[in-house]
């Protein structure tokens, strides 16, 4: 059987991915900051549930050597975890900031290069980035969020010449809005209410991120979009899962800056 290893599965996206995995027969490194408390996903067979906290590389290291003697080796990498700092830049701390780029684009590349070398000695491996819509456009506050999700396109597409080297895939996985406890869990919000002039683009996006269930997508929409990236054996690079992704995509695509720019500030109010 082959061999799944997902970060980020103690909710969401990552952990309705396990399951799919799971359902299609497949053993599943499911591994989240802290595995001691999970008690549905150690339920499954052929699942192992691990920590791995995609900033501290001595849990990446163990949960890969853990899996591998599990199950004998690990096909596909699912790079899953993810948190959004948002706000105005000059509202938001370092330390965030510090955060921001070293879970979503650090600890993505530090979790890819603990796989690497098992994909070199077999030749053959896929990798499954979590990307956004969001990594191809832009909306209000979200500069670093941003930021971090243009950085692994990049570093996705151009690793793809590199890993042919080696007989492996690597993919774009770009959800749109999705109905999980991101707003709740991992988005970061920061505010500075001596910055007065900030609050009427704050206001609309709360306003937006209320509203955002109208268009969300399941956590088990993305993580059919992602076992069909891990499996269908092309070399397909992205791939785009959601309505409203679609739809925003298509619209970026075909408008110019100033004409994108000033239908986001509409649809936000500003």
């Amino acid at each position: 059987m082959s061999t799944v290893l997902i970060t980020g599965c103690s909710s969401g996206i990552g952990r309705a991915a396990a399951r799919r995995f799971q359902a299609e027969g497949w053993n599943v490194v499911a591994t989240m900051r802290n595995a001691a408390g999970e008690t549905e996903l150690n339920e499954l067979a052929n699942t192992m549930v691990t920590s791995l906290d995609v900033t501290d590389v001595a849990t990446i290291d163990a949960a890969v050597a853990a899996g591998t003697e599990r199950f004998g080796g690990i096909d596909v990498l699912v790079n899953n975890a993810g948190y959004g700092a948002y706000g105005p830049v000059e509202s938001t701390p370092r330390e965030k900031i510090v955060r921001q780029f070293e879970t979503n684009v650090i600890g993505l590349l530090d979790v890819t290069k603990a796989l690497l070398p098992h994909f070199r000695q077999k030749r053959r491996g896929v990798i499954v980035n979590l990307s956004s819509m969001g990594g191809r456009i832009t909306l209000p506050l979200g500069a670093l969020y941003h930021g971090t999700k243009f950085a692994v396109e990049g570093i996705s597409e151009a690793m793809t010449h590199e890993l042919r080297a080696i007989g492996t895939t690597i993919k774009l996985v770009e959800p749109g809005i999705v109905a999980t406890d991101f707003s709740g869990r991992s988005m970061d919000l920061s505010v500075d209410p001596s910055h007065t002039e900030y609050q009427p683009v704050i206001d609309g996006l709360v306003a937006a991120s209320q509203a955002e269930g109208r268009f969300s997508s399941a956590p088990e929409d993305v993580a059919e979009v992602i076992f069909t990236a891990a499996t269908d054996g092309t070399d397909q690079l992205r791939y785009v899962a959601g309505a409203d992704a679609e739809q925003l995509l298509a619209m970026r695509a075909s408008s110019d800056d100033a004409t994108y720019l000033a239908a986001i500030r509409a649809n936000f109010g500003l």
